[in-house]
């Protein structure tokens, strides 16, 4: 990168990193730091809610899974709309009249307190883990374009969103979201625009559209049934829709998000924001992936997109094999570029036959591609077997590196750690959260100095942010990092949201039947991950079912009676 796109990064890295200091000063006691005094408008609830979901995992993995496979991973939030309702039908009311820190105190008082121990404990192992992601990918980004030790890159991306989150508590939080999702949305939308300028002189936007219709690219809705696809229309809807409905309604990272809002009306209306706005932006993020495949139509792509690994590969003893693979894929692609232009001209000329001809051998370009990937992916587990043979995450990164203006270069990866302090400060605010309420305060009871609470609470923050770091190092070997965050949530939010719904709706079943069902649905979740070729998105759905279903069944076996204690439920 120049001496310009430096100085873009770093002054933003800084800018934000005091914006958030600076905003979260004053904090008096628990409520302040952890709840930013529950005095938020719905305009900064609904961007810090969209901030916390989308990630620099989003913003780095997205247009990888865009470019690879398509537009067809939208469909994973078809059901988030869905959830959105229902969230703000049942948990916003509860948890607000109720005022709890945590969605976890609600548990205690509807069963007891070792079925919330449980569920906040899956909660801090969930969420303590997808913090290490959500750390780990700009670091990678960091460590690729330096040449830092990624441990090291991690240390720093967490270091600085610890520093505003544990000076500041939610308040910080909350209004650094705002700004720093406002730079990312604005880049994001810049980059889309150079990419579709980048394409060369007479291919249109629609010639664009048309290409990636032609390669399978724009296929954001698939009808057939398949418990082994991963995305398709119904698992959006149905698994999707129980993910989302766990991670908006239990998920302490999101319901502390709502939980800042001034009132019931203020929380609610920042998540039908949410709601109605975050299908179409992963829809776009997608598309800005699918721009960058069309775009490689027209130039030589990398053999393979990590270029750490294809500097070491290229400079070692496989080099030669290496160089032969480079110059057979040159040849392959000026060959179909040739063929994408005549499939161009012949819908311009309306040329059924010649738009058939040429397809067919757009085909043949696209299998033989797919064979040298085959053969490259051999290669490098020949040399480290244990290596990782995606390179999902660095195919926009690459495209910045090499296509995009100097300052616009320094803006892109500006907007990824943004992304990624979005994400890790809420994380750090949400499991601090649940560790001082949930945990500390048990244990202990509250203070009688506010203060110490808080200072409890700066010091958790800390040692979760110590641990997140420590995870990271392990997340370069999960593969797509966008999909490694949502299977990892899929392994507990079923669980966990069976929890919560039993409680909601089932008022007669008690803590006991609860608990042990809810120890039985998770390790059936665990065994599908282990043995099945299950889809991720319906462990939610199996997880949540298995704990209503098993607690009725618990409940009818030990004669149980009399209604739950403090049955809360929905308003």
């Amino acid at each position: 990168m120049s001496a310009i796109d430096w100085t873009i990064l770093f002054a933003a890295l800084a800018a934000f990193v005091v914006y958030g200091v600076w905003r979260g000063r004053g904090e008096r006691n628990l409520t302040d730091f952890l709840l930013a005094g529950r005095a938020m408008r719905w305009p900064t609830v609904a961007i810090s809610v969209m901030a916390t979901q989308a990630s620099a995992v989003t913003f780095l993995s997205t247009p990888g899974q865009g470019f690879a496979d398509g537009l067809r991973f939208v469909q994973f939030y078809f059901g988030l709309p869905l959830a959105m309702i229902v969230v703000c039908l049942t948990a916003v009311p509860i948890f607000h009249r109720l005022g709890v820190f945590t969605a976890y105190e609600y548990l205690e008082r509807r069963f007891d307190g070792r079925t919330r121990s449980l569920a906040a404990a899956l909660f801090l192992i969930q969420r303590g883990l997808a913090a290490g992601i959500t750390i780990y990918a700009p670091a990678l980004v960091l460590s690729v374009i330096l040449g830092w030790d990624v441990r090291w890159t991690c240390v720093l991306l967490g270091g600085l969103a610890v520093v505003y989150t544990t000076s500041g508590g939610s308040k910080a939080v909350s209004h650094t979201h705002v700004l720093q999702f406002l730079i990312i949305m604005a880049t994001m939308v810049i980059a889309f625009v150079l990419v579709l300028a980048s394409l060369p002189a007479g291919v249109s936007p629609v010639d664009a559209a048309f290409v990636a219709a032609r390669s399978g690219k724009l296929n954001a809705l698939q009808l057939r049934f398949d418990p082994n696809d991963r995305y398709n229309l119904w698992s959006g809807l149905v698994g999707g829709f129980f993910l989302q409905l766990s991670y908006f309604g239990t998920d302490q990272s999101q319901v502390g998000r709502y939980l800042t809002g001034s009132s019931v009306a203020q929380s609610r209306l920042g998540l039908v924001f949410n709601g109605l706005v975050k299908v179409p932006m992963q829809l776009a993020i997608l598309s800005l992936g699918v721009a960058v495949f069309v775009f490689y139509q027209f130039a030589a792509p990398p053999l393979f997109f990590n270029p750490t690994e294809s500097a070491r590969l290229a400079a070692g003893p496989d080099g030669a094999a290496w160089h032969a693979l480079e110059a057979r894929q040159a040849t392959v692609v000026a060959a179909r570029e040739t063929h994408v232009r005549a499939l161009l001209a012949a819908r311009h000329a309306h040329d059924a036959p010649g738009a058939a001809s040429a397809g067919a051998a757009i085909a043949v370009d696209r299998d033989s591609l797919a064979a040298i990937r085959g053969r490259t992916a051999a290669l490098i587990r020949a040399r480290d077997p244990g290596a990782n043979t995606s390179d999902t995450n660095y195919i926009f990164l690459t495209f910045v590196r090499r296509y995009l203006p100097v300052g616009l270069i320094g803006l892109v990866f500006a907007a990824i750690f943004a992304a990624s302090m979005n994400s890790t400060s809420a994380e750090l605010n949400a499991l601090t959260s649940t560790t001082v309420v949930d945990v500390v305060r048990r244990i202990t009871g509250p203070a009688a100095d506010p203060h110490r609470d808080v200072t409890i609470s700066r010091i958790a923050t800390v040692a979760w942010t110590a641990f997140a770091v420590g995870f990271a190092e392990y997340a370069s070997r999960l593969g797509s990092l966008i999909e490694a965050v949502n299977i990892l949530g899929s392994l507990f939010y079923g669980t966990i949201l069976g929890i919560f719904l039993v409680a909601f709706w089932l008022p007669r079943v008690r803590g006991p039947a609860v608990f042990a069902a809810a120890l039985v649905a998770e390790a059936t979740v665990i065994a599908c991950f282990k043995l099945t070729a299950i889809s991720f998105l319906w462990y939610n759905l199996i997880g949540c079912g298995a704990v209503v279903i098993l607690a009725l069944a618990i409940e009818g076996l030990l004669g149980a009676q009399a209604p739950a204690r403090d049955a809360t439920g929905p308003t």
